[in-house]
């Protein structure tokens, strides 16, 4: 994954807005059933970014707290006016789950990890190299 800080990015009607001021951790894609359900497509892509280094430019987030498939809670935060997810904010202190669609520039983006494969449609092939875990690492 390239070094994304200094990118952009925003929602799909434009209201939110905001940019990325730190490198992100990594790239992950999520098979869950609830990333499915969320993303309406056979996975949801996260990109763990510092929560100092994103930076809202415009507009003003609404968020609702929901349970993970593992039992974690996360905030999941997303633009109030079209419904795009931003970012889902787990348990976890000091990083958000940047939704990485919502980048101006998504050209370089590739999973370097797969979670909840075991959950994940038969016609998804996972790229050599990449981690695997069948389902969400302690």
């Amino acid at each position: 994954m390239n070094d994304t800080a200094k990118q952009t990015g925003g929602c799909q009607c434009g209201h939110i807005r905001y940019v990325l001021t730190e490198s992100p951790k990594q790239l992950i894609a999520c098979h869950c059933t609830d990333c499915q359900r969320q993303s309406g497509s056979a996975f949801g892509l996260s990109l763990q970014v510092p929560t100092a280094g994103f930076q809202l430019t415009a507009g003003a987030l609404k968020t609702i707290s929901l349970k993970a498939p593992s039992g974690r809670k996360k905030l999941c935060a997303f633009c109030p006016e079209c419904g795009s997810r931003i970012y889902n904010q787990p348990e976890k202190p000091g990083v958000i789950a940047l939704k990485p669609g919502t980048l101006d520039n998504t050209q370089d983006l590739q999973p370097e990890r797969h979670l909840w494969v075991s959950s994940k449609q038969r016609w998804v092939d996972i790229p050599d190299g990449a981690e695997v875990n069948d389902t969400q690492p302690g």
